[in-house]
Formats: C-alpha cells, structure tokens, sequence
C-alpha cells in the first residue's frame, strides 16, 4: 500500500462488531446489518477508507453507547465491498493498526471516535530475548498442529517467516480462536515482548487441552477397534449358528435391544452399563431358561422409560389463564398461584418445581384442576391414587429377586406418559397406610424432595431414574392425617367448597352441557331454569363439591332422553314447580331458624366435610346438686368448652345478674341435636355459653342471629376455622346477622360481594358483647309472655 492508504486520520468512522475482535495484519470477512454501521461504511468510503473496529462488551445490545464499546481497537482499511440482495453489506477489511479512543460520539447517523494510534516499539529488551520467545511461539504453535489443532493451511510457512515480533503475535492469536474478553486482553497489550508472552502463555494451556484431548481420542478409538473387533466376531458367530440352525431368534432379540439402547442418546453412564450387562448376560444363557424371562422384562422397562423424552412446556400466561378459566370456576387464589408457577419458570427457565397439594371437601374439583394444569403446560399428566396403599414397594417396586417383581407405580406412571417431564397427581395422600410391610409416606419424602429426587432409585431397576422435571401435585380432604414429614414438603392450597350461587354457575356452565353431550340431549330438547337448579343444590343434594349436583343433572338428562326416545318430541322444561316429577320428593330438608327467640337455645353453626350447617344448643335446668350432663355425641373438646362456659359464668354471675347460690341446688343438661353425627371443636363455645347465660336469666336467645367462637375462662372470644363455610350456612338458612371473632375478620375478603353485602357480620372480642347482641332485654320478655 502507498504511504497515503497507510496515513490515518484523528477523526474516524467505528463500526461496533459483536462476538470477534480484530487484529491488525488480519484480513477477514464482515456482514454489515446495523443502519449506523451501513452510514459509518458511507462515510468511510466517501473519504480514505478507512474505518475504526470496536468491539462490543456486550454482544445483544442492539444500539451501543460508549460505555457498552471497548476503548482498544483496531484501524481497518475496506478492501472490497458486496451488497447483498437483502440490503446487507459484505464487506472485506484489513487491520492496520491498534488505536485508542479519546473520545467518541454515538449519537449521530453514525458512530465516530476521536483516536490516538498506537506506535509499537521494542522498548529496551534485548535481540536474544525477543529471538527465543519469536522461536518458542513458532515451535507451540508447530505442537499445536502436531495434537489436532485446525488450522488454515500453509499457516506454519506463513509463521515462519514473519520476523517481526509485533505482527507474528497478532497473526498467531487471530488464527486460535479464543474467546472475545480474552482477546481483547491481547489487544489492549501494548507492549509486543509482554503480547507475545500472553499468547505463549495461551498456546502453553492450548497445548495441554490438546494432549487430554488426543488421549481421550485415543482411547476412544481403541474402545472402537474393540467394539469393532466384537462385532466382527459377533457376525461370524451369527453366521455359525445360521448354518447349524440355532440361536438366530436369540440374535436378532439381541441385535434389536442393542439397537434401541443406541437410540437413547441421554441415558445415564450407570443405567447404560447396567442395560449392556444384562443384554451381554441375555446372549450367554438359554433363551429357553426362567432367567432369560426375568432378564428380558428388566431391557423392556429399561429401554421402554422416558430417560431423554421430554415435552416441552408453553408458558404463555395468557392462554394458561383462558384454559383454567374455561375448566375452573372460581378458585382465584388457586389460578393464581398456577400462574405465579408459570411466570416464574418462564423467567427462571430451570427451577425445583413445587409440590402443591390441594386440600378440601370431595368433589371441589381437585383432581380436574391438575388436569387443566397439565393441559396449561402443554405436558402429559398422570394419576396415581393413593387411597389405602400400605406397602412400601407400591411407591418403590419389588427387586428383581421376587418372582413378578415389577417397578414401582411412580415409575410405572413415567412410562405411561411417555415422558420425563409430566404432571404427576398423586390422589388422596390423606389415606395412606402403614402396617408391617412399610410406610408408603415415608417411600414418597424421596419423591417429593426436589433436593434428592434427581436420582430416585427404583428397587427393581437397581439405577438413579431423575424425577426433578416431574412436576408432583397432591390432593387431600384433611391434612391431620398426613405424615408430617411428608406435609412439610408440600404447599398447601386450600379449596373450600361452593356458595349456591357459585353451583348454579358451574352448573349452567359445565355440568349441564356435559350431561347433555353424554345423554345425547340437544339445547332444544331440554331448559333447566336457574330456580330449579338452586331447589335441586338445597333439596337434593347436600356437598360443598358438586359431584351429587351432576348426578341429579344426569338423572334429569336421562329421563328426558326416554321422553324423547318414546316419541314424545316436545321440549322439556324444568322448574323448581314440576322438579318432582323427575328427581322425587326432596332427599334433603334446609337447616331452618327457630320459629321465635326461646330461652335456653341458641343458634351455632358447625364445619363439615360437606359444607356448614346450623348447630342448635339446648340447655336446661332441674332441681339437683350442681352436675352438668352433655349429650348429642359430644367430643372430648366440645365438652370442655362447655365446662369452661359454665365456670365463666359462676365467676361472673353477680355481674350478670345471676343468683351464685342456685349453682348448688340444680343440674344442668346441654344438648346437641342430631345425635348420631359426631361433633367436636371449640367452636361452639359462644353459644354454648350465651344458651347457658339465656336459662339462668331468663332472657330469650334472638332466632335471627347466628353465631361462633372459641371462650377462654377470662371471657375473650378465639378465632376458629371453617369460617366460610358457616356464614355460607347462615345465608342458606336466611339468617343474616353472624356475630364472628374480630380475628377471623381478615377472612371476610375471601367471601363473594353477594354474599357480603346481604349479610350482617358483627365482630367481637369478648363475651359481654355477644350477650349484648344476642339476648334479648326484659321488655322485650314482657311482651313475648304477653304475646
């Protein structure tokens, strides 16, 4: 090149490069996208050619400001130019020089720096020096190609007559590869005699990865030869055999196993061995012997498992909230939590998935919303029952010692999906059993542990099979009942069970049109009004899910289906008027208030497995020496709170108007009815207490108040649970005032705005307040004696 080509200017166009750094002396190839990048190009070719390269720190930032360039680049000249027929620039340059930024400007069509161009000298070290690092550059890079290392060719002659120090340094490092912070490290060495140190440094480690390399190579191929050295020996043993008529079914079996265990490229090292140990053991032995069955069923479930078939999941949230919308009323809390999962795993891309379990009463919808979960991801899903499974080996599998040993059904359900990654629903965890063949709970800590899981060993396949993709769900009606090592693994969410109004929602909206489909009912064959669907939810069935709802739904559709089968081809309508006609006379009578305020009884309210009902306590007195009796299958609990109640008010009974002295002279009896359901809990403390303070007063309990709470002996009302479920019970009973403890109030926000707003909800801390509210005063006696 002419002096003027080689002359560069202070001021200078910089095209910002990503993932490379150049070298002066090196020629290389570039494809120009960026529209600031194209104008720099202009620029440059409008002028002298030449153009400053930086690189950029971070290669996805798509418009880089000066902090995001380096401040060492080199000075290329353009040697050719192609435009491409998409509007990208091929273009060819060639380094020239170091240069170091002053000061650069961004901001413009283009990118344009102010530069100092690096001189290059010697310094003070001696010819003998800089001779013997020239020569032990050239003799590592001559060993690098030696071990492997692809380089151009004709490199080497190239090297080798390069005597200036400067320019064999950046020649040699342009053509290793290396990575881009460390090459620009190369770069930004100033000094040639220190450069050419740090590359004699990198070929040094080079050299070393080489070596491990060539030997790993070589083991390999003498790996190789040997498998080949088998497998010819294999085929002779096959032809043998073919001749003399034997073995040739025992073959193929073998060829075929060897086949399959090839195609599974990312099974682990150990399992792979433990495969071809058994194969190898299959060919040596009779085929005919009970061995060979046992050893054959073990390959099938080996190459049969999912070791690298994964499906992969669809985090749009979106779409995930339309499915469980579509599949789930209500529930927000739960959906919520699904999509907080989602969101989570497409940001953090790998994380320890969770082991939700969904807790509540049968039929809420538990099993169907891991279901909708599944079909959410995009994943497989599986269901294992749990429900009276006592032995250990269910969870593990049987070794291989037994006769009929199989894997465990955690295994088992993997096969079935076909994948690594399904979600797996473990049903009814609150039912498991222990007796002398093991405790399945504690078979699952291992399972759901994301800690240990990645290699969960099956008795009978005897290898770690990783479980941590598997996305665990559980279900229970009750949490007492689970092993609290195995509770303390698991989220639990809590699904409580449906208002009416939420039932008559799911079943305009679900129920109805899946019993249609499955009866063969069409829209103008049946109307079901929204009064005879609420009349059936309280007078036939009696649940917080809506199982038993769905199967009067089903009992409706088949009636009607006759109807229409029989010829009478009329549409039928059902209301809350004709719903006997087709489901009978109510199986279930509303909990209803009393009549009008009487002393002695008031109302509570109790938690079931299937909702809330009204509690009535009766309490009565008659001449004796001071004795309480409790009756209506009472627990241990409940009957305590009815002591404390009593005890409370022999210590307030001056306050409360109440004669101390009559305590010794009569017997009081308390009464649950409903005899033959068991109750217990101290929620009925409340009204307990206010039915015991109504009989030693005489003042009548109000009827239209419902009430609940725990009692301490100081008189302070407790929070206590099921709390939904009871107001809901109330409702249903057209009571609408509802005395609750203060604590409990954080509670109300989960109720419906309906439901809210049609009901009267009085917090209390103490007793006195409740008696307050739900007695009522003298006059008001009067006059109901009047009356």
């Amino acid at each position: 090149m002419s002096e003027q080509e080689l002359e560069i200017p202070e001021r200078i166009p910089v095209i910002a490069v990503r993932d490379i750094v150049i070298f002066p002396h090196m020629v290389v190839p570039l494809f120009i996208k960026r529209d600031k990048s194209q104008k720099a190009l202009n620029e440059s070719l409008s002028s002298h050619r030449k153009i400053l390269l930086l690189t950029q720190k971070d290669p996805e930032v798509e418009d880089p400001t000066p902090d995001d360039l380096y401040r060492v680049g080199t000075v290329a000249i353009i040697s050719k130019m192609i435009t491409l027929p998409d509007g990208t620039q091929r273009v060819l340059f060639q380094g020239l020089s170091r240069a170091k930024v002053k000061n650069i400007k961004t901001e413009g069509e283009f990118i344009e720096a102010e530069i100092e161009v690096v001189e290059e000298s010697l310094g003070e070290y001696s010819e003998v020096e800089i001779e013997a690092l020239k020569r032990s550059l050239k003799d590592s890079l001559q060993k690098t190609v030696e071990l492997g290392k692809s380089l151009p060719p004709d490199f080497l002659i190239f090297v080798a007559n390069i005597e200036d120090p400067a320019k064999l340094t950046d020649i040699i490092v342009s053509n290793l590869g290396i990575k881009t912070e460390e090459a620009q490290k190369i770069l930004e060495t100033l000094d040639p005699v220190e450069r050419m140190k740090k590359v004699l440094e990198i070929l040094g480690r080079e050299i070393q990865l080489l070596e491990v390399q060539k030997k790993i190579m070589d083991e390999t191929k003498e790996r190789m030869e040997k498998m080949q050295r088998e497998f010819f020996l294999r085929q002779q043993l096959q032809s043998i055999q073919k001749e003399l008529g034997i073995g040739s079914e025992l073959s193929e079996e073998i060829k075929e196993y060897r086949e399959k265990l090839a195609q599974i490229k990312n099974m682990p090292r150990e399992a792979r061995e433990e495969v071809e140990k058994q194969i190898s053991r299959l060919e040596k032995i009779p085929s005919e012997s009970a061995e060979a069955g046992v050893i054959r069923t073990y390959i099938d479930w080996m190459l049969s498992l999912p070791w690298d078939k994964s499906t992969r999941d669809n985090l749009d949230i979106k779409r995930a909230k339309r499915i469980l919308d579509e599949d789930h009323y209500d529930l927000e809390k739960v959906k919520e939590r699904i999509l907080e999962y989602l969101s989570v795993r497409k940001l953090a891309k790998k994380i320890k998935g969770p082991i939700l379990c969904f807790v509540g009463p049968p039929g809420v919808g538990k099993t169907s919303l891991g279901k909708s979960i599944a079909r959410a991801l995009g994943r497989k899903f599986v269901r294992m029952s749990l429900g009276g499974v006592h032995d250990e080996a269910e969870i593990r599998g049987h070794r291989r010692t037994y006769v009929g040993a199989l894997p465990g059904r955690i295994i088992q359900g993997i096969k079935q999906a076909g994948s690594n990654n399904p979600v797996f629903m473990l049903d009814e965890v609150d039912k498991i059993g222990a007796d002398f063949r093991g405790d399945p709970s504690s078979a699952l800590l291992e399972v759901l542990d994301p800690e240990q899981n990645f290699a969960f060993v099956d008795h009978y396949l005897g290898v770690p099979f990783d479980l941590s993709k598997v996305m665990f769900i559980t279900t229970a009606n009750v949490t007492h009942t689970i092993h609290p090592a195995f509770l303390d693994r698991m989220e639990i969410i809590y699904l409580p069970g449906y208002t009416e109004e939420e039932k008559v929602h799911i079943a305009k909206k679900f129920l109805i049109p899946k019993q249609m489909k499955e009866n063969g009912i069409k829209p103008d064959m049946i109307q079901i009004s929204d009064d005879a669907l609420r009349r059936i939810i309280s007078e036939y069935t009696r649940e917080a899910g809506v199982r038993n709802l769905e199967r009067q739904i089903a009992s409706i559709m088949r009636k009607v289906a006759r109807r229409w089968a029989e010829g009478k081809k009329r549409r039928v309508r059902i209301t809350a008027r004709n719903i006997q006609k087709f489901l009978g006379p109510p199986l279930i009578f509303k909990d209803e208030p009393l009549p009008e305020p009487k002393v002695g009884i008031a109302t509570g309210v109790a938690w079931t497995p299937t909702g809330g009902t009204l509690l009535f306590v009766e309490s009565t007195k008659m001449p004796g020496k001071g004795d309480i009796r409790l009756t209506g299958s009472l627990g241990d609990v409940l009957k305590e709170s009815a002591i404390a109640a009593l005890s409370f008010i022999k210590s307030r009974a001056e306050i409360l108007g109440i004669d101390p002295e009559i305590f010794g002279k009569i017997d009081i009896h308390i009464h649950i009815p409903q005899g033959a359901i068991p109750k217990d809990g101290p929620s009925a403390g409340v009204a307990i207490l206010t039915s015991l303070v109504s009989l030693f007063t005489d003042r009548p309990v109000r009827n239209d108040v419902a009430m609940t709470g725990e009692i301490t002996l100081s008189g302070s009302v407790l929070p206590i649970g099921g709390l939904k479920e009871k107001i809901l019970a109330a409702k249903r009973s057209k009571i609408h005032t509802f005395i609750l403890p203060k604590k409990n109030m954080n509670e109300v926000e989960d109720l419906p705005n309906y439901v809210k707003q049609k009901m009267n909800l009085i917090p209390v801390e103490e007793v006195d307040e409740v008696l307050k509210i739900a007695l009522l005063d003298e006059k008001r006696k009067r006059n109901n004696r009047k009356a």
